[in-house]
């Protein structure tokens, strides 16, 4: 395997180093049987939301609970108890604690590079990915943190330019195609694409092939790649 030609390695945090789509699933599944007799596809139905809200509301938790109530509402409406609602409510807000247990090999993997400078750079809420950081234990590994409202070209350049890099310097691991991966590639950087046994349907993207993309099944496979 090709040893990239990299000094920084930029990781993703929610199911690249911990599990956090599931705990969301969970979520949706619940308002899914509230509002079930109520439209045809109570999928599409949060999906119409979460899209319209994304300029607004970016990505995370609170944005998450917010589209969430707010489709149990626009779709049920009065024939939804205040109880069920609370309910809803109550297990949205539990994301704000999930465990932020480290995915296998992770720990192992990160505590053995040596060499290049890493950096945590995630999207999301502010103070929800500094607490699951934290919870993780996984911070110590770390040599900087960057949170962002959303990881586009932009970010990635921001990246490089903190870390006063070229973009043919970093190396970006993630589960999203989406944001991880194509953005990095657009401007130069690599990437490693581990993918998660589920998927936001917001961050559904197309496979692709490209020159500095590269594949791994598991998180401990990444030091294939290390010189």
């Amino acid at each position: 395997m090709p040893r990239l030609p990299i000094k920084v390695i930029a990781f993703d945090a929610d199911d690249t180093l911990w599990d956090c789509q599931s705990h969301f699933e969970a979520v949706e599944d619940h308002l899914y049987s509230l509002i079930a007799p109520y439209c045809e596809s109570p999928k599409q139905e949060l999906f119409k939301t979460e899209s319209a809200n994304m300029a607004d509301l970016g990505y995370g938790c609170k944005a998450f609970t917010i589209s969430i109530i707010e489709t149990a509402l626009r779709v049920a409406g009065s024939e939804l108890s205040a109880a069920q609602l609370s309910e809803l409510l109550d297990h949205s807000k539990s994301l704000l604690h999930l465990p932020a247990t480290p995915l296998p090999g992770v720990v192992e993997t990160l505590a053995g590079i040596e060499g290049y400078r890493k950096v945590c750079f995630t999207k999301g809420e502010l103070q929800d990915q500094e607490n699951k950081l934290k919870r993780s234990g996984l911070l110590r590994y770390f040599d900087d943190v960057e949170i962002t409202s959303d990881k586009t070209q932009r970010e990635f350049l921001a990246l490089c330019e903190h870390q006063q890099i070229h973009p043919s310097e970093l190396l970006m691991v993630g589960n999203s195609l989406k944001s991880d991966c194509a953005p990095a590639v657009a401007i130069g950087a690599w990437a490693i694409h581990i993918p998660f046994h589920v998927t936001w349907q917001l961050e559904h993207f197309d496979d692709f092939d490209h020159e500095r993309l590269f594949k791994i099944s598991r998180f401990s496979q990444l030091t294939d790649y290390l010189a």
